[in-house]
């Protein structure tokens, strides 16, 4: 066991007047499995990369071990999968290799398969075991997840358990749970550091959140009380000092003395809450604000908004769904869950393509979708990569009311920093943020999400659920997050 010291690290990107990082200091073990966690845009890809020594910083990093990033960049997605290994880790054992696959619930035989055939979670878990075997280097995981189904995600979580020497970045909270023994947060102000699970750290999280908000309220009432307490003591002190000038005073020194005592009194009173300020002001810096969500939806005059019967669909001669048959009422939250390849996100764009009465996907060879008369609907993509230009200019093409959508979006952590950048530097969490939010103001009677919350950061995940479960609308959805499913959905259509 070694460790990774970090001191007075201070970076910020070319041209950008806001430091990601400034002075800041911690360090880990080695043999740590940390989970990193933070909102969206607070730098944790950032600091792997920092890590890795892509960007120039001031401060210092030392450590005695290599680090490796993960997810590896692949070229040429036509090669062999052992074509691959070879590149990415040239001495590699071939038995040390199948061991890791097997490991992962995979074949040795799949390293003969060009990679580009392969689906994306098996890619996902061929460069995570080329990846553990550099059994020397300190591991740098970014969000292995995103394209790991259900039980992808549990045979990986498994996987990493029996690991050390990591540290990973994910935002499914149950998946973190299974896998990890430290958490690495990077909160308002400062990086944090807690043993335990991610539930362990967001309980603790609230628990001082709710302390320090309680103190807070303390505070404000004793500095409102010792503010009144000293304009009264002062004032005495003035009428006490004035009244030792009248002609029937006896004894003016022992007034003077008595106003003396009083205001003196008058001054401890105003230390007394010049110091509550202070201790007022160490507070709430690290709270989380997570302001309610509100989503515009409307309810449809018809209970069944859609029905899908005897719904077949293939590509290239390869059945992707047959025979399906469902119902839409109002109020369900149905999720589509399946592994990769299954045809969720084909079920989704059928019936999107149903209600908006287009015709572009083709690939539907039987059935019938009938969705009810006049029924609006609101949809996000998996797909962020087409986001440019201005929010202003987004908010413009799709019809929403850009205010709305920038208080949405400030709700989710994003300032009014972000609001002057072009949607292309947003980074991934963020992007899919925009996605979210526009949805979220759009008034509909279905909303129809493909993977919502692929990057965003899981306290944004939290603040999504508890909008859902306040307004209850109509949903058809694909996520993999299962405490997000266990959460929201009401009825499952399971694809095999």
């Amino acid at each position: 066991m070694s460790q990774i010291k970090i001191s007075n690290l201070s970076f910020a990107y070319d041209g950008s007047y806001d430091f990601v990082f400034e002075n800041v200091s911690f360090q880990i073990d080695t043999d740590w499995k940390l989970g990193f966690t933070g909102r969206n845009g607070r730098g944790k890809t950032t600091f792997l990369k920092l890590l890795m020594g892509a960007y120039t910083y001031q401060g210092t990093i030392n450590a005695s071990v290599h680090f490796d990033y993960f997810p590896f960049p692949v070229t040429s997605l036509n090669r062999t999968g052992l074509e691959i290994v070879a590149e990415i880790y040239p001495p590699y054992e071939y038995w040390a290799i199948c061991k890791e696959l097997s490991l992962l619930d995979l074949d040795a035989d799949i390293l003969e398969r060009p990679f580009d055939t392969l689906s994306q979670g098996e890619r996902t878990k061929v460069l995570l075991a080329i990846l553990f075997l550099k059994e020397n280097n300190f591991l740098l995981i970014d969000e292995p997840t995103n394209h790991l189904d259900l039980d992808g995600r549990t045979c990986v979580a498994n996987y990493l358990k029996r690991k050390m020497g990591y540290i990973l970045v994910s935002h499914d909270r149950l998946f973190l749970d299974r896998c990890i023994d430290h958490v690495l947060s990077i909160n308002k102000t400062h990086i944090d550091i807690q043993k335990g699970t991610f539930s362990s750290w967001i309980h603790n999280k609230t628990y001082q959140d709710q302390f320090e908000l309680a103190e807070n309220q303390k505070l404000i009432k004793e500095i409102d009380r010792l503010g009144e307490a000293a304009k009264r003591t002062a004032g005495w002190s003035a009428l006490t000092e004035k009244s030792k000038f009248g002609s029937d005073v006896s004894d003016r020194g022992f007034v003077g003395h008595k106003a003396a005592k009083m205001m003196k009194r008058a001054k401890a009173i105003h230390q007394r809450r010049e110091n509550a300020v202070a201790e007022k002001k160490k507070l709430l810096k690290d709270i989380e604000r997570a302001d309610a969500l509100e989503i515009k939806h409307e309810a449809h005059p018809a209970d069944v908004l859609l029905r899908v019967e005897g719904l077949t669909a293939a590509y290239d001669e390869r059945v992707v769904l047959e025979d399906l048959n469902f119902t839409l009422e109002q109020g369900d939250r149905i999720a589509v869950v399946g592994g990769n390849g299954t045809g969720k996100s084909t079920l989704l764009k059928a019936v999107l393509n149903a209600i908006r009465s287009t015709t572009a996907d083709t690939c539907l060879t039987a059935g019938n979708i009938r969705p009810s008369r006049n029924l609006i609907v609101s949809y996000v993509s998996q797909d962020t990569s087409g986001l440019s230009g201005s929010l202003d200019d987004y908010a413009k093409a799709h019809g929403v009311d850009v205010v709305l959508l920038k208080s949405m979006l400030t709700k989710l952590d994003l300032g009014p920093i972000q609001f002057e950048k072009d949607l292309s530097r947003f980074s991934e969490g963020q992007k899919k943020k925009v996605l979210m939010a526009s949805s979220i103001c759009e008034r509909a009677h279905v909303y129809i999400w493909d993977e919502p919350l692929n990057y965003v950061d899981i306290l944004s995940r939290i603040q999504i659920e508890e909008m859902l479960l306040n307004y209850q609308p109509t949903m058809l959805f694909v996520e993999h997050d299962q405490a997000f499913l266990e959460n929201i959905a009401t009825k499952e259509i399971v694809l095999r």
